[in-house]
Formats: structure tokens, C-alpha cells, sequence
């Protein structure tokens, strides 16, 4: 019996993605050894996470690294060493920010937006500018003053901005163009901009300070852990605000075993063949379009669209519903596949259901075409 079985909780077929609420991606082996290896001794947390971040910082091609507590977690260490430095007074009375420079000018969003919040747990104040349909590189220069201590962009959203209004013509090199020039760090959120691994040092060329990966997406690491990558000074004041430290990120804690997992992660991941990896996730995608063609109702088609997943260049197939025509809407459609036996978790648009091959196992496809054909009376 697994743990699952004696807790009574059902294992789901994920044709969402690598999104957290469907526990971020299957770990490899590999990887699971090296965790079960890491617990097996003790060690000085500090040492281990100077030595595991400089390992990342090596395979990636970056000057310097840090791990931390998922991508959230990530960007509250970039807040805390953007807004304190290295001063250890300042570090120990976050999120206490008197005297501090500590807005962050961020694209204005909508709430709850855990990736904001996770700026303020460190004593950020957000400066939102823009709208949904319109933010320019003036809006931020503009709301730059004497206390901006970062500028903060989300890649996806961004992306997905840009895409729906012509009106959104920020972008991460026009932004960072104006940073440098007001001697404020930009960092970027860029948790499911992976693959390419070239996207390690990409934000960063296009002028970034800081970028943060998640390391239980694409990476295939643990769930709770996350990379950050960026200027030595700011990963060096980013540290000690990490756990094991007495300071704000001491909550958001990552145990030997992750940290371990994760170095292992990204040792196998910059090894892999992303083009031949791109290739089967399209075939799996169209495996899914084709085994859903000719339901009435239902209209498949296979994508690369910030619109629709993360990273661009990832395939997706969306299905398209006429619900008047089949009789069921989206999201019954969606918590019918969720209630089925098997269980089949699927991301959504407006339009109706997105099929994400990245975290199926080889030959799930075909699990989830028979449960969509199922549910759709198709069969």
C-alpha cells in the first residue's frame, strides 16, 4: 500500500503542467537518490549552501547562485537583499523597513498575487504602475524615486500582456535600460521560463539583476525548492536572509535532501537534448489533437503561445468546447476528468481545456484521450 493509499488520496494523471497545485513535476531517480544519500548524514547548512549555489552558478554559466524555498521563496530573498544589503541591523529587523529604501515598482496586478505578497513578507512597499492592457517603460521610469530600492517584473505575465494589447510595450531590456540608469536592480520572476536552459543567463543579459527559477518545474528538482541567479553582491546579500540564518527567510526553509535533489536536478538537466525533448512533447500534443478529432463539439488544436503555457516554446493542445453544443461547460468538463477514475488533471482557457504534455509519463496520452472521449460522451 503507498502513502497515498493510507492516506486516501487519489493519484492524478497530469496533463496540467508543472504547476503547483498539481505538485510541481515527477522527480528522477537520480534525484531521488541523491535526496535519500543527503538524509542519510548530517552537515553545516551554511557550507551547503555556499557550495550547492556555486555548483548551480557553474552549470548554468552564471556568476553567482542561491537556493531557495520555490520561486515565492526566491523572490523574498531578493527583496530582503535588495532592500538591506549586507547591513546585518537592517537584515535583522526585516520586515521592519524604517529608514530603508524599500518600494518596489511592479506592474499593477490583481489580488491575491502570491508573487507580490512574496516581496512584502521581506518589507517591501509595491509602487504598481500600468494596467492590464497598458504599461509602458515610461510608467516605471516614472514612478523611480529616492526610495525605490527594485524594480520587479513577472516574465509570464508580461508575456501574456504584451500578447492581448499592443498597448503593453514594456518589456525586459527596455526596463532594464531604465534602471541602470537610475542605479536600481531589476529583478525578474521567471519560475516557468524553462526550457530553454539558455534562459539561466538570458534575463540576465537582457539586464536583469536577479532571476528566479522554480526548481520543481521543468527542472524536475523538489517541489519546495527554487533557484536565484544573478550579481554576486545581491546573491551575497540575499544569503543572509536564508535559512539556517536568524532572519526573514528562516520560515522558508530547505532541508539538506532538497538542496541535494536540486543540484542533481540541474546536473541532469543541462545535459539533456532539449530539441529532441521539444520534439516528443509535440508529437504527445498532437498524439492528444488527433485522438480528439471528429467529437462533435470539440475542436483541437496544438499551440506555442505565452497565452497559453510557459514557457512560449512549450506545446500545448487546446481543446475548444462549444458548450452549448455538448452540453457541459468547461469547468464541469474540467472536475468530471478530476472526479473520474483515473483521475486527469487539465490546465483551462476561456475557450475550454489545455492539454500540457510536459509531466506526462510516456503513454498517459492515451489515458487522457480515452478520459476526455469518456466525459465528452464521445465513447
Amino acid at each position: 500500500m503507498s502513502i497515498y493509499d493510507e492516506l486516501q488520496v487519489k493519484p492524478v494523471v497530469n496533463a496540467w503542467g508543472s504547476v503547483t497545485i498539481m505538485g510541481g513535476s515527477r522527480m528522477p531517480e537520480p534525484v531521488l537518490q541523491a535526496m535519500l544519500e543527503a538524509a542519510r548524514s548530517f552537515v553545516t547548512l551554511r557550507q551547503l549552501q555556499d557550495r550547492a549555489g556555486a555548483r548551480i552558478a557553474e552549470l548554468v554559466g552564471v556568476d553567482a547562485a542561491i537556493i531557495s524555498s520555490g520561486a515565492a521563496g526566491g523572490i523574498t530573498l531578493s527583496a530582503a537583499a535588495c532592500i538591506a544589503g549586507t547591513d546585518r541591523e537592517a537584515i535583522g529587523r526585516l520586515p521592519d523597513t524604517t529608514g530603508l529604501k524599500c518600494e518596489f515598482v511592479v506592474a499593477r496586478s490583481e489580488r491575491p498575487n502570491y508573487m507580490y505578497q512574496a516581496a512584502e513578507m521581506a518589507g517591501a512597499r509595491l509602487v504598481e504602475v500600468g494596467d492590464d492592457d497598458a504599461v509602458t517603460p515610461e510608467d516605471f521610469a516614472a514612478a523611480i524615486g529616492p526610495r525605490t530600492a527594485a524594480v520587479m517584473l513577472i516574465a509570464a505575465t508580461l508575456d501574456r500582456q504584451r500578447l492581448m494589447s499592443p498597448r503593453v510595450t514594456a518589456t525586459i531590456e527596455n526596463v532594464a535600460a531604465i534602471t541602470r540608469r537610475a542605479g536600481v536592480p531589476l529583478i525578474v520572476d521567471a519560475a516557468a521560463e524553462l526550457p530553454r536552459a539558455a534562459n539561466f543567463r538570458a534575463f540576465l543579459d537582457q539586464g536583469a539583476d536577479l532571476a528566479i527559477f522554480s526548481g520543481g518545474k521543468a527542472l524536475r528538482g523538489p517541489q519546495s525548492s527554487g533557484i536565484v541567479v544573478g550579481r554576486p553582491d545581491l546573491i551575497e546579500a540575499a544569503t543572509p536572509n536564508n535559512n539556517p540564518h536568524s532572519a526573514v527567510g528562516r520560515p522558508m526553509k530547505v532541508g539538506k535532501e532538497e538542496i541535494a535533489g536540486l543540484v542533481r536536478a540541474v546536473e541532469l538537466y543541462v545535459s539533456r537534448d532539449e530539441d529532441a525533448e521539444l520534439r516528443e512533447w509535440h508529437a504527445v500534443a498532437r498524439r492528444v489533437a488527433d485522438g480528439l478529432t471528429g467529437l462533435a463539439g470539440v475542436r483541437p488544436e496544438v499551440v506555442t503561445s505565452g497565452l497559453y503555457s510557459r514557457p512560449p516554446i512549450m506545446p500545448v493542445c487546446l481543446v475548444h468546447l462549444d458548450s452549448a453544443s455538448i452540453g457541459v461547460t468547461r469547468d464541469q468538463l474540467h472536475q468530471r476528468l478530476l472526479d473520474g477514475e483515473p483521475s486527469v488533471a487539465t490546465g483551462f482557457f476561456e475557450g475550454g481545456l489545455a492539454i500540457n504534455p510536459m509531466m506526462l509519463a510516456s503513454g498517459e496520452e492515451q489515458i487522457v484521450i480515452r478520459e476526455l472521449r469518456r466525459a465528452l460522451g464521445g465513447d
